[in-house]
Order: C-alpha cells, then structure tokens, then sequence
C-alpha cells in the first residue's frame, strides 16, 4: 500500500492507497478499489475517487478518463470539458494534446479544438513550436508547428526533440544509418548531421 511520510519519515498520511503519485499543485492523485482520485495534503479526498485514468493536475487542470472517453476536471473536481477524447494530456503552454481516433490535435482550456486532430503523432508545445508527425512510425517525417496549427518547419526529418535553447536535435536517415544535427528555429543547421546518436 502506498502512503505518504515528511521528510524526516514521520507517517503523514497512513499507507492506504493501491497506488499514489507524487503532490502536483498541492494534490496527490492516489488509487483505492479500481478507481483514481486526488488527495490533499491532509490525505482529505478533493476528487473523489471515481475514474478510471487520471494525469496529474497542470494548469489548473488535469485529464481524467471515465466510461473509456477522457475530459478534464478543475482542482474543486468539476468537469469542465466533457468526456469525449480517445486520449487526453497535460496542459502545457495553455494547450493540450488530445487524441480523436489516430489522430492527434490540440484543445485550449476551455476544450476548443484550436488544431485539429490531423497529426500521427505529437508532443507538447516548448519554445512556441511542438513537433508533430505525418505518416507511419518507420516512414513518417517530422516537423514543428507553431500555436495556431500553422507548420513552422516543414515535415523533413526522420525523427528530432524538443527545442531546449533555441535549438533542436533531429535525424536525418534511418534509425540504423541515419545521422543527428541540431537545427535552430529557421530550421538552418547549425551542428550538420554527423552523430550517430
């Protein structure tokens, strides 16, 4: 069972839960008989534990899956975007990445679709791009879009990260021969592909 200690091992809240994750925005979100909830602090239930999926709290808002459809809750457990994603993720940079069948596109907090799903796959925006996928997993390229939807850096490498800095690693080639560089946000090489990892 999994409980919580201070942080000079005195028992806080009592080892309890089927699973619990770490406090994010003041709450834990914790698991007892099959379905998940968040906790305060005080191991006092905020949301009730009645879903069967949940992600930490982000931008006032956190992911929950009920009835095989995901929706998003507010810290007091309201439902302030209905159950209706295949998939659902964290807020980051006020949007989030939603899935609608195969496809991946991006909501805004009040559950606006402002990208629509169209994507293979994608991450979280970081430095005000996000890279996305068109295709398959082996043959699909990458590229990074902006926060209205529109391609910043068209779909021309077989596979990159997040940009940290101002700059990105990407791969051009395949997994077995290709090579890594780093671009920066015009999509220029400033380190040309050279690395094998």
């Amino acid at each position: 069972k999994y409980g919580f200690v201070n942080h000079e091992g005195k028992v806080i809240i009592e080892p309890t839960y089927d699973y619990a994750s770490v406090f994010s925005d003041g709450l834990a979100h914790v698991k007892t008989e099959g379905k998940r909830g968040f906790i305060n602090n005080s191991g006092k239930f905020v949301v009730e534990p009645k879903y069967d999926k949940i992600r930490d709290f982000s931008e006032g808002l956190a992911a929950v899956k009920k009835e095989g459809l995901w929706g998003y809750i507010d810290k007091t457990g309201k439902l302030v975007i209905e159950h209706q994603f295949d998939y659902a993720y964290s807020f980051n940079s006020g949007l989030a990445r939603i899935q609608q069948g195969e496809q991946l596109g991006f909501i805004n907090k009040t559950g606006v679709i402002v990208i629509k799903p169209q994507f293979d796959a994608a991450y979280d925006f970081n430095e005000g791009v996000a890279r996305v996928k068109q295709g398959d997993f082996k043959t699909g390229k990458w590229g990074y879009i902006d926060n209205t939807g529109k391609l910043a850096l068209g779909y021309r490498f077989d596979d990159c990260f997040d940009f940290f800095e101002g700059l990105a690693n990407v791969r051009i080639g395949s997994e077995q021969t290709g090579k890594w560089g780093f671009i920066d946000k015009e999509g220029n090489f400033v380190i040309e592909p050279m690395f094998d990892r």
